[in-house]
């Protein structure tokens, strides 16, 4: 006679109840909503993240995994820093504005970081940074604390954030494609979702 085992329980997909594909950008005035709440509050670590994360227009995992000395030299966080992306393996160059500069540079000395630690060290002695789930957990936060819907939004808002404000201002999408470190212009296309009459006519006015 054969064992039957029981029926397992059907598990539940991730993404149930989710809506799936390209998140939304934040605007300006989200953005200052968001950081004048962190502000209040005063969570000198999760304001840092979130001004680093609008300026460097980086993915969850290269910003995650940046150190102290990936954006700091001598004590001082710099105006500009370079890392080699986690995915591409290519280099990308990112801004760092005076606000984030200020608020990186609190995070740094209230949480005593040395040049060699993670910037943004994890609660959760297993993990010496941040995951990319509790990311999306603070994310998520985030965009509820003023009032948004969190399934329209993700990890992913915070990069094209300054992305799409740079494009809506300029309309040059080979510097949003170099700060976003694609190697190919049309994965810029597709990212900031730009249609593809307007991306062609802009990229035929750019000489690379």
């Amino acid at each position: 006679m054969f064992n039957q085992s029981k029926p397992q329980p059907r598990q539940e997909p991730w993404n149930k109840g989710k809506l799936i594909g390209q998140k939304s950008p934040l605007t300006m005035q989200e953005i200052w909503s968001i950081q004048m709440r962190l502000q209040t509050v005063g969570n000198v670590r999760n304001l840092a993240l979130f001004n680093l994360a609008i300026d460097s227009k980086l993915r969850a995992c290269d910003l995650l995994y940046l150190r102290v000395s990936d954006v700091a030299s001598g004590g001082e966080v710099q105006s500009r820093a370079i890392i080699r992306q986690r995915k591409t393996k290519r280099p990308v160059r990112f801004e760092i504005t005076a606000r984030t500069r200020k608020s990186v540079q609190q995070l740094i000395e209230v949480a005593n970081l040395s040049d060699g630690a993670y910037l943004f060290p994890s609660r959760i002695h297993q993990s010496p940074h941040l995951s990319t789930r509790q990311y999306a957990r603070i994310v998520e936060s985030w965009v509820s604390s003023i009032g948004l819907d969190s399934a329209a939004y993700g990890t992913h808002t915070l990069r094209r954030t300054k992305a799409t404000l740079i494009y809506r201002r300029t309309k040059n999408l080979r510097a949003v494609q170099l700060l976003l470190g694609h190697s190919k212009l049309d994965s810029t296309v597709r990212y900031l979702g730009i249609e593809i009459d307007d991306a062609l006519e802009i990229s035929e006015q750019i000489d690379v």
